[in-house]
């Protein structure tokens, strides 16, 4: 396995009977259920051991903490956080019927204090009763007012309930601090193309899917994977709506994807000459200021399937080589655009790449950052390092000040235009300029003040 996840189910809309007779979604399958075989194909291939879900070895390894919940171990709340299709339903339902917990399931999107309140007394009665503890599992819980989530503090405290509550947004910003103070907080990532792939052969084959009706094409394959995007259950649905449309055909090729979806494949290999040409023209059309351009290598590379990261990690380093300090902003925009890449995902995440990628193009540009810090490691690497100034060195230890250190430095905030005269290079390098400035943009001002500066500084 590798370190991936699997797949959540369709989230409930409130709370209704489970099949053992305790508070849960209506309908909710549990392992060792039978599987409805009108379920759709993402229901039917979901696992019903652990031995069966793809990855998550982080929380599924040997002595890891959900496979000590599974396999029986002391229950704990816990928020499961990570982005849709990697496996929280699914976790959570195992985590349940491991040990034989009754399971209830409540979708903070319809549910509210009301609902949450008689769960738990239900929870409560089951526990005198019976002694069987009831798992409540809550979807999108970070939907739920802060209300609401103190409504399940008590519960949780005593142990009435075992909550998991699922989140694709980060908890430590969208969960109350004395909820995330009773849970452990595990968060579960997207699926590799490893492990996409080895789902569509399980589901090809197995008798819960499609049995072995169907062969794939190679390249419809890697189109499903590229369609999944780390979401097993989007790759699932193209699949079972192309096996639909092929007919009596029981091949299932590209152009069966491209017309079950109508979406065509793009043209785009992520270890080829593709990931290098789109992502070289990409950053050129923002260079050169063409924003339409940009906008649509941007498109391409996402509809591919490229890792965001890389389009993130692009972005801050062009905000700094062809923008720098004409725009001072760039860099900021295109740091925020990867966070919200790291903490949100795909597809919203599609949203502030564009907004850096406009802001980008639109920018004024300098290369004058990337010159200026080139030159002065050229200098460098050539043998141009020599002693530091003795005013400028350290005069804090004992013994400095025999040693000439810092005896005559000039500290600039006592000038009245906070600069002084003094020399700051080695010997070798005074009167060297390495930055250039520009006159675009922000960094016009910068130009006209810069050579004021150089000469209050160095006297001439």
């Amino acid at each position: 396995m590798t370190e991936q996840g699997l797949f959540d189910a369709p989230a409930a809309s409130g709370a209704g009977s489970a099949p053992d007779g305790g508070a849960g979604s209506a309908g909710q399958w549990r392992p060792g259920q039978p599987v409805d075989p009108n379920a759709p194909l993402a229901v039917r291939m979901r696992p019903a051991t652990l031995d069966e879900v793809l990855g998550q070895q982080h929380l599924l390894g040997p002595g890891a903490p959900l496979r000590r919940l599974v396999e029986g171990g002391a229950p704990s709340s816990m928020l499961l956080y990570g982005p849709p299709g990697t496996g929280k339903t699914t976790l959570a339902t195992l985590v349940a019927g491991a040990a034989g917990r009754r399971f209830a399931q409540l979708s903070a999107l319809s549910a509210g204090v009301k609902e949450v309140r008689a769960v738990i007394a239900e929870a409560r009665e089951s526990l005198r009763r019976t002694g069987d503890q009831t798992v409540l599992f809550i979807d999108e819980v970070h939907r739920f007012s802060k209300t609401q989530q103190d409504s399940l503090l008590g519960a949780v405290e005593d142990r009435t309930v075992i909550l998991i509550g699922a989140t694709t947004e980060n908890p430590f910003f969208s969960v109350v601090s004395p909820l995330l103070s009773r849970s452990l907080v595990l968060q579960l990532r997207p699926l590799t193309d490893d492990d996409l792939a080895e789902l569509i052969d399980r589901a090809l084959a197995d008798e819960r899917g499609l049995g072995g009706r169907f062969q794939l094409a190679d390249e419809a394959k890697a189109h499903l994977i590229a369609l999944g995007g780390g979401d097993a259950r989007r790759s699932l649905t193209a699949l079972e709506a192309a096996a639909d449309g092929v007919g009596s055909s029981s091949v299932i090729d590209l152009e069966a994807v491209e017309r079950a979806l109508d979406k065509a494949a793009v043209r785009y290999d992520r270890d080829g000459d593709q990931h290098y040409d789109v992502i070289s023209a990409f950053i050129k059309s923002i260079r050169g200021s063409d924003v339409d351009a940009a906008l649509h290598y941007l498109a391409r590379m996402i509809e591919a399937g490229e890792d965001p990261r890389f389009i993130a990690r692009r972005l801050m380093v062009h905000a700094s080589e062809d923008i720098g300090m004409a725009d001072p902003t760039a860099l900021p925009t295109a740091v925020a655009a990867a966070q919200v890449v790291q903490l949100v995902g795909l597809p919203e995440a599609r949203i502030g790449l564009a907004q850096a990628t406009i802001h980008l193009a639109m920018a004024p540009k300098s290369n004058s950052v990337i010159t200026a810090i080139d030159a002065a490691m050229a200098d460098v690497r050539a043998g141009k390092a020599g002693l530091v100034p003795p005013d400028l060195r350290d005069g804090h230890y004992p013994g400095a000040a025999k040693l000439g250190n810092h005896q005559n430095y000039i500290y600039p905030h006592n000038r009245p235009e906070g600069v002084a005269q003094q020399q700051y290079p080695p010997d070798q390098l005074v009167g060297v300029d390495y930055y250039q400035p520009v006159a675009r943009g922000a960094e016009r001002p910068v130009a006209e003040r810069l050579p004021k500066l150089r000469k209050a500084i160095r006297g001439r």
